[in-house]
């Protein structure tokens, strides 16, 4: 039986152990999403209502958070916007359709609070099949003109954006300092930090962009 449900302050290190089980080693050595998670709920660009868990038998496998961004048009026009992540199901429940009833189920719950656009940076492989798109087909670069790669852009209202460029910032809630990141994870569990072929893909991804 699969549950989503909001997150509850007692779901707090469940939820952060997850991310970084999902995490861990798949984009560098380590990870700092499970800090991240941790920090960005006391942030004022954070939304709690978007702040969901899967269950499946009574066992939380899944989760998805979600921030305030923000996109600037050439007009000096501005738009409230939302991006998400960390999202994660634990690992030996992977490619079995969670991730996908989690997103589903977490768009649905935006449109019905009145938001209309998602901005994320992610592989677009994990993410086209719900509905994402390159953020060049929709006109949304960085600050510094450029589109990246994994930069991608979904409406949850048709025509959202229109035919205007816009540029996207985030929220500082997803800026973290990595130090204190390290000192978090050196108070968890021991995991063995690993360099594996998925963090050269990370690399090459994050780092190509969209002529």
């Amino acid at each position: 039986m699969v549950l989503i449900r909001q997150e509850e302050e007692n779901d707090y290190p469940i939820v952060e152990d997850i991310i970084r089980k999902s995490f861990y080693n798949v984009y560098m050595p380590g990870c700092t999403e499970h800090y991240l998670a941790h920090v960005m709920r006391r942030h004022a660009d954070f939304i709690p209502q978007l702040d969901l868990v899967l269950e499946l038998d009574g066992q939380i496998i899944g989760s998805i958070m979600y921030t305030k961004a923000r996109l600037a048009g050439q007009a000096g026009e501005e738009k409230e916007i939302l991006t998400f992540g960390p999202v994660c199901i634990l690992p030996a429940y992977q490619r079995k359709g969670y991730g996908k009833q989690l997103m589903e189920y977490s768009f649905a719950k935006a449109k019905e609070m009145g938001w209309d656009t998602i901005v994320i940076f992610g592989d677009p492989n994990n993410y086209v099949s719900r509905g994402f798109q390159s953020c060049k087909k929709h006109n949304v670069c960085l600050p510094d003109g450029t589109f990246p790669a994994a930069m991608l852009v979904k409406e949850l209202t048709p025509n959202a954006l229109g035919k205007r460029k816009w540029a996207y910032y985030q929220s500082e809630a997803m800026e973290i300092d990595g130090q204190e990141a390290e000192r978090f994870d050196e108070a968890l569990e021991k995991l063995e930090k690993k360099h594996l072929p998925s963090q050269e893909t990370f690399y090459i991804l994050s780092h190509a962009v969209i002529l």
